[in-house]
């Protein structure tokens, strides 16, 4: 029976803490879970020998207890010694001696963990409760593509994420590369344990005149010179129709306006809504008649 590195197969050194410990085992353990690596011996066997590391070091108690047993393995007769001596005196026998060290493989077992973890911590048959714990599933992402005018209203959209088809509501007001959880959609758990969640990206696309800005949309209205110079009315576009606006004499080129509540939704704020923010663009005459142009003249210089 060989000794197994622990240390080694999480990729972390003996002086680790038990966050840096936390930290490898959970990108190990999503890199071989079994959800990700279907049909794969190899991944399984290694996602074995994550969960049986991570069970040792992660635990303070059997952490210490690997530790002092040690390059010196081999003592197997000193170590059962210690075990009857123990159940004659009915407490916990000393282990001194073994210290740490030593040439280190994996040796595999058909059962969760190797005969080693079972000569450390007890047989097969006095597993304890944490040596039968189940592990969480792997999470998964994926993304989900709407356009601007989707993002705009609350809306049910089916999707299929590792063959499994969802039907889920999209919050209006949801905005581009936002991340969404949901709990409990992701990889199934090993040996009973909870599922992972499923964490969805989402992509918008602005496929319409407005740009938006937070929760602020903009967009640009043309009108005429002479409104411009003299005043008058226009028919302008919101995200949800046309609006008539007032335009005061002397408008120039570049004039903003802001719509208060004429913007985009507010996440998951029923009822509430940025601004629309308007740049007026006016738009000079082409193809003007000699009478026409005559009359500017007369403006020029009056």
């Amino acid at each position: 029976m060989a000794f197994i590195d622990y240390y080694s197969i999480l990729g972390v050194s003996k002086t680790a803490t038990a966050d840096d410990i936390k930290k490898a085992y959970r990108k190990l353990a999503r890199k071989y879970h079994p959800d990700i690596n279907s049909n794969n011996e190899e991944a399984k066997r290694k996602f074995q020998q994550i969960n049986e590391a991570n069970e040792v070091l992660s635990h303070p108690e059997n952490r210490k207890k690997y530790d002092e047993y040690g390059e010196n393995w081999q003592h197997a007769e000193e170590y059962e010694k210690a075990r009857q001596q123990q159940s004659h005196n009915g407490g916990f026998a000393d282990y001194g001696g073994f210290g740490g060290g030593g040439n280190y493989s994996f040796t595999e077992d058909n059962g969760e963990f190797s005969d080693f973890f079972e000569s450390l911590f007890g047989n097969r048959g006095g597993r304890s409760s944490r040596q039968q714990r189940g592990f969480r599933g792997a999470d998964y992402t994926t993304e989900l593509h709407i356009n601007l005018r989707d993002a705009y209203e609350t809306h049910k959209r089916e999707l299929a994420v590792n063959g499994k088809k969802l039907r889920i509501t999209i919050p209006a007001g949801v905005a581009d590369g936002q991340v969404i959880k949901l709990a409990g959609q992701g990889g199934e758990g090993a040996n009973g344990g909870p599922k992972g969640d499923l964490f969805i990206t989402f992509v918008i696309t602005e496929d319409t005149n407005f740009k938006r800005v937070g929760d602020d949309l903009y967009s640009t209205a043309n009108i005429n010179l002479y409104t411009a110079v003299l005043g008058g009315e226009e028919m302008v576009d919101t995200f949800t129709g046309k609006v008539k606006l007032k335009i005061p004499a002397g408008t120039q080129n570049g004039t903003k306006v802001r719509l208060k509540g004429k913007g985009f939704p507010i996440y998951k704020q029923d009822g509430k809504f940025g601004d629309l923010i308007i740049t007026y663009s006016v738009e000079v005459p082409t193809n003007l008649s000699e009478e026409q142009k005559e009359l500017f003249r007369k403006l020029a210089k009056s």
